[in-house]
């Protein structure tokens, strides 16, 4: 199979070629490393490569079997693989066992090629870490991917795989696939397994799943996934249908909230308000009522960043204390970023009492948000209200900020995306064309009520065939090859 031939195929397509046995998985494991290796230094999303090979227990039943895949190079274990966080505190640990999520990608029949680069453990909406180098944008190489799975998006977008492990802490899924032209779902809280190590990352607000080009990728990853682990102390129940199946149902006519601008105060960029107001008019094109809303959270826009900001930083500090422990390096200057430090010195500082407080203001703004979904199905934001910077911008300001003023930077950019982390909802980035001076895509955000995956992937299949994006493709990409 030629590189320009592989890169036209979407997972299922993939997996069904070699179900057929018209391809084999280790010839196709090669295609993708090939395409890994061969766009790589363009634009550097992946830290890692190796020559992949499927588990001998694999579901040679799945959908998604012999796919070349790749991992985000945090929150996820593989057995012999180096782990690191995109840290240079981390650099060279190597894992003994399989995370559960592992495991159940594995038992999916994907092919894990690599590891993808991350912002330093995930503090970030930019993937530019200094231990790796910055990744960049596939449409146009002087912006940044989005973060923090800037890697896994980049990766997918420029054709190295068709799908990519990706995690979502506060818009670390949907931001890198809204401006690299991805479609990337953040699943419900409890949905997918974060053991056995631990029980939640970042106190609930992280969930896991992928970024993909296809919306049906996405839908049968989920599928395969989201069951529990042995010992789960929590778990979401599954629908009674499949996601994959939820794709091509009509969703019928939806009542669809519109906020414009973000609760920060700011105003959102020209040229990405006026794609929201063409996605608006195509969603009432297919039936549903979009209506405009000015959403309110239950507490000011600075309460919201405080109680995020120590949610993120102590977790951060916790982590990089056991990172620390394992690998005996100390915490300083020569190992971390100073953003980073600014997090763990600010995340030390915080007591109990602090994170009860936050806890409550994540009831309230849960409660809050919870209550639109009595008026609305679903709600809509521009996924972030700007395009993305150049490479070298966003952490600019690492040296004047301490860990809550990393935090409110951060928010900054993408001040929408958070509130479904706070409530564990699922929320999707679908794309939405194009900034013509920069080529860079633009993606529209769809927020729904707890569980209500189904529903979004529904909408998303419709808009799916009504913007049909898959025939878009960026600056840097395997299709150009050979």
């Amino acid at each position: 199979m030629k590189l320009s031939e592989y890169a036209t195929y979407d997972a299922l397509a993939l997996a069904e070629l070699v179900a057929k046995k018209q391809i084999s998985v280790q010839e196709l494991s090669q295609v993708g490393k090939k395409a890994v290796d061969t766009l790589n230094s363009k634009i550097n999303a992946v830290v890692e490569s190796w020559d992949g090979e499927i588990d001998p227990h694999a579901d040679r039943d799945s959908v998604l079997y012999g796919v070349p895949f790749l991992i985000k190079d945090l929150a996820i274990t593989m057995k012999g693989k180096r782990y690191e966080l995109g840290s240079k505190l981390a650099q060279d640990m190597v894992m003994d066992a399989d995370s559960t999520l592992m495991s159940f990608y594995k038992e999916a029949g994907l092919v894990t090629l690599g590891r993808t680069t991350t912002s330093e453990f995930a503090i970030s909406t930019t993937t530019e870490a200094r231990c790796v180098g910055p990744t960049l944008n596939p449409w146009n190489p002087a912006f940044n991917a989005g973060g923090s799975t800037g890697g896994s998006a980049a990766a997918v977008a420029a054709g190295m795989v068709p799908v990519a492990h990706a995690t979502d802490g506060g818009g670390s899924i949907r931001v890198p696939a809204a401006v690299n032209g991805l479609f990337g779902l953040k699943p419900t809280r409890g949905r997918v397994s974060s053991g056995p190590q631990q029980d939640e990352v970042w106190s609930g607000l992280l969930a896991h799943l992928g970024v993909s080009r296809s919306v049906r990728d996405s839908a049968a990853l989920l599928d395969a996934i989201s069951r529990p682990g042995i010992g789960e102390p929590y778990y979401t129940a599954a629908p009674p249908q499949t996601f994959l199946s939820a794709v091509k149902k009509n969703p019928g006519s939806l009542r669809i909230g519109l906020m414009m601008d973000p609760p920060s105060g700011d105003k959102t960029q020209s040229v990405i308000a006026a794609k929201a107001i063409d996605m608006a008019s195509v969603l009432e094109s297919l039936g549903h009522r979009v209506e405009p809303l000015v959403f309110d959270s239950g507490v000011s826009w600075e309460a919201f960043v405080h109680a995020n900001a120590q949610f993120w930083n102590v977790n951060t500090a916790a982590w990089i204390d056991s990172i620390a422990a394992l690998t005996g390096r100390p915490v300083n200057e020569e190992y971390l970023e100073q953003a980073t430090l600014a997090a763990y010195a600010y995340g030390k500082k915080i007591s109990g009492i602090d994170i009860l407080g936050a806890i409550a203001v994540r009831n309230t703004v849960s409660r809050n948000l919870g209550a639109y979904f009595q008026k609305y199905d679903v709600l809509m934001t521009p996924t972030v209200p700007t395009l993305p910077m150049k490479v070298g911008e966003y952490n600019k300001v690492q040296d004047q900020v301490d860990g809550l003023g990393w935090i409110a930077h951060v928010f900054k950019q993408a001040p929408f995306a958070a509130l479904a982390n706070i409530s564990g909802s699922p929320s999707m980035s679908v794309p939405a064309g194009q900034d013509v001076a920069t080529s860079l895509p633009i993606g529209m955000m769809f927020t729904a009520a707890y569980g209500q995956e189904c529903l979004l992937f529904g909408l998303a299949g419709q808009l799916e065939q009504a913007l049909p994006w898959s025939d878009q493709h960026p600056q840097v990409w395997v299709g150009k090859l050979d």
